[in-house]
């Protein structure tokens, strides 16, 4: 088996502390030599780590953690000069029996010294940033759906039917209903009256679905569903800016995404963001699809 790095560091990573070995490979009678040591995962540790590993002159260094572990150690030792493998922690399972954090680092150590690991991706800076502001920009909007779920669950309870004739119980014609409301305005047709659009054809229907049992208690949650629900969005909108600011040399990739029909302005930030608008990084298509987690399952048992 071919030695690709005769100087390999293994890094196996903790919540307070990382256990690494430095593997130097033997030459002639001379036995490959494991020097290990403990760092810790504040920035000044990982700072002396990242000096200790350029004075050995290590040209690879393999690293696995649990969680977000990784990331200070990661970004800390780009930039130093020597390879850098985020391994999968299923692909560098090590040998059965005991284990240790320094078995661990070792063993890392002589699969990366060999090029036997498969690196994850772990895009540059600009697009790590990107995909920060999208994923926060999602979970905003995931929670904004619960709200919208939850006040539909508290008209339920007063009878309101509003979410069976209006599609959407956040439009411009749902919320001026739902404002009256709170208002203390029970009278059903004058509800259905301040319905816009399309949905004013619909105002007979809407005043049987807004006849129900609403109360003082219900006008509060939605009142306060409403509230959230608000800051959610403006919170959401900002999040928007900024990644049309930090779309920079994304913009055309995402911009040509947006022309493949089904595919949103919303979406294509996301794909731009994940993949990084790098597809050289995937094999194939397959690969892509399969790390997209949107490859259907295969999942067969005997007979």
């Amino acid at each position: 088996m071919e030695l690709l790095h005769p100087r390999c560091a293994g890094i196996d990573i903790g919540k307070k502390f990382a256990v690494v070995t430095i593997r130097v490979a033997g030459s002639g009678r001379r036995k490959t030599q494991y020097s290990t040591m403990r760092y810790l995962s504040s920035t000044p540790s990982v700072l002396a780590l990242r000096d200790d590993l350029v004075a050995a002159k290590v040209t690879c260094a393999v690293m696995e953690s649990t969680g977000e572990y990784w990331k200070p150690f990661f970004y800390g030792l780009e930039g130093a000069g020597f390879a850098q493998i985020l391994a999968n922690a299923r692909a560098v399972k090590n040998m059965p029996g005991k284990k240790s954090d320094v078995s661990d680092s070792r063993w890392l150590a002589d699969l990366g010294a060999y090029g036997l690991v498969q690196p994850s991706f772990v895009p540059p800076p600009p697009v790590r940033e990107l995909r920060d502001l999208n994923r926060d920009r999602t979970a905003l909007l995931r929670l904004k759906a619960k709200l919208l779920m939850r006040v539909q669950d508290v008209l339920e309870d007063a009878g309101i039917k509003l979410a069976v004739v209006a599609s959407d119980i956040n439009g411009v014609s749902s919320r001026a209903i739902l404002q009256a409301m709170i208002a203390g305005e029970r009278d059903p047709f004058a509800l259905a009256d301040l319905a816009r659009g399309r949905l004013r054809a619909k105002r007979a229907e809407l005043s049987d679905a807004l006849t129900g049992r609403f109360t003082e208690h219900h006008a509060f949650r939605i009142q306060q569903l409403l509230a959230d629900i608000d800051h959610l969005q403006v919170s959401a909108d900002a999040y928007t800016e900024r990644i049309d600011h930090a779309l920079g040399p994304y913009r055309t990739f995402r911009d040509q995404l947006c022309t493949i029909p089904g595919i949103s302005t919303l979406t294509a930030d996301i794909i731009t963001a994940e993949t990084g608008a790098d597809m050289s990084v995937f094999p194939s298509a397959k690969h892509l699809c399969s790390w997209a987690g949107v490859s259907p399952g295969s999942n067969e048992s005997a007979g």
